[in-house]
């Protein structure tokens, strides 16, 4: 993977003029400055809503964001002492169909305060992203978002979709295979180290996957200080046959309104193999005193449903979770494999121009694709930036995008669009970043 490091990518010159125009400042946070860095690190939590962060939670946090690209945008006639909006970045690799990586320009932590909305702050923060991820030769961005309705805008798509299950533990029931291993308790600190290991091993087994790091885990380990209620965590680990580690799961526990009924809330399952997903569901299903089940951010594929008796007792919820917005169309594309033989012409339609244009796809027997500039032939479809980075991780259809009418086609190369593109095992992505 590559050597970038997004701390060594100056403040997007347009954006900060854009934003001195304004009276405002946008500028990289100096990591070293630890002033100035809990001042960010409160912002951020003010934008999401969250607590006064300790200051304990602030030594934990800053660790963290120390290795990546904070911009901070200051108004200095705010008598405020923190920023007015946030964001941060780094690059991460991003694994695409087949099991490559592919190196991603990560956004997280958009925040602008609540005094200063509706003046273009977040466009020139996420164009600023762009600008800095492109002319540092990335070939993607990507994000995980609070509000569906930004992003598109950018040239960002829903990409990775995921489930969220509700059960009703007593009418579905169990009706899985008892794995062989065990399932044991282990102390949060262990969990952490376990969630992660797992995670790391499993992270090319899927498209859409991104790495976690230590502060991630910790977080829903409930070892990090500024977790709520973290004293309710509790952890399992699954272990096969053999005795080696295939699985963790962190949950926490509540009751039902005095009834001595709980409801256990699933913050992280991590799996290697069907067996650790089988044994690790058992467990939470099976748990004595528990009516409700819920687990978010869980593959679309999952084997859940099939595992009870009454799949009626399983509620499923689909919604976006990953976004990705392709930035060089040719890298990208070759990137990833292909599950069918294809050859379009995709005429691309991109407001920030990083990628518009007529693009020749052409994908052989092998799954592996050429990607030219098209001279000499008419497109076979049209789509937006956005719509080609939704279709990119495999999970969303062309058949779909071509009936919202998002992907200007004919039914026959929407078919072959959605045979060329689809990815197996779905794609997924089980953290926020």
């Amino acid at each position: 993977m590559t050597a970038i490091d997004a701390r060594d990518i100056p403040a997007d010159s347009r954006s900060a003029e854009r934003l001195r125009s304004d009276g405002l400042d946008y500028r990289v946070v100096d990591a070293d400055d630890e002033q100035a860095m809990s001042a960010f690190l409160r912002a951020v939590d003010r934008g999401f809503l969250g607590p006064e962060p300790t200051d304990e939670a602030l030594t934990q946090v800053r660790g963290v964001f120390a290795a990546r690209r904070n911009i901070a945008v200051d108004d200095p006639a705010s008598h405020g002492d923190l920023p007015i909006a946030t964001t941060n970045s780094w690059v991460t690799p991003l694994t695409v169909p087949g099991g490559a990586q592919l190196d991603m320009w990560a956004i997280s932590v958009v925040t602008v305060a609540a005094t200063h909305r509706r003046r273009g702050i977040a466009r020139a923060l996420l164009e600023g992203e762009l600008r800095s991820a492109a002319s540092a030769g990335l070939p993607m961005a990507g994000l995980t978002v609070s509000e569906a309705t930004i992003y598109g805008r950018y040239g960002f798509g829903s990409a990775v979709p995921v489930a969220s299950f509700t059960v009703d533990t007593r009418r579905a029931g169990w009706a899985g295979f008892v794995p062989p291993g065990r399932v044991e308790y282990v102390d949060r600190e262990l969990l952490a180290d376990e969630l992660g290991a797992v995670h790391d091993r499993v992270l090319r087994s899927a498209s859409g996957r991104v790495p976690g790091w230590r502060g991630r885990w910790e977080g829903h380990a409930g070892v990090a200080p500024h977790v709520p209620n973290r004293d309710s965590v509790r952890g399992v680990r699954y272990l096969d046959a053999h005795g080696d580690v295939r699985g963790a799961m962190a949950y926490a526990l509540s009751e039902k309104e005095g009834t001595f009924r709980f409801r256990m809330d699933i913050r992280l399952m991590v799996t290697e193999t069907p067996d650790a997903a089988a044994a690790l569901w058992r467990f939470a299903l099976n748990h004595d005193l528990v009516d409700t089940v819920t687990a978010d951010l869980r593959p679309i594929d999952d084997p859940l449903p099939w595992l009870v008796a009454d799949p009626r007792g399983v509620t499923t919820v689909e919604h976006d979770h990953g976004w990705l917005r392709i930035l060089d169309v040719p890298a990208a594309m070759r990137a990833r494999t292909y599950s069918a033989p294809l050859d379009v012409v995709l005429r691309v339609d991109d407001p920030l121009g990083f990628t518009a244009g007529d693009w020749l796809l052409q994908v052989d027997s092998a799954g592996e694709a050429r990607v030219t500039r098209a001279t000499d032939r008419e497109p076979d479809a049209s789509l937006s930036v956005s719509v080609l980075s939704s279709l990119y991780a495999g999970a969303v259809r062309a058949r779909t995008l071509h009936g919202a009418g998002r992907l200007v086609t004919d039914s026959g190369t929407a078919d072959a669009l959605d045979r060329a593109f689809i990815a197996f095992p779905a794609p997924t992505l089980d953290i926020w970043y």
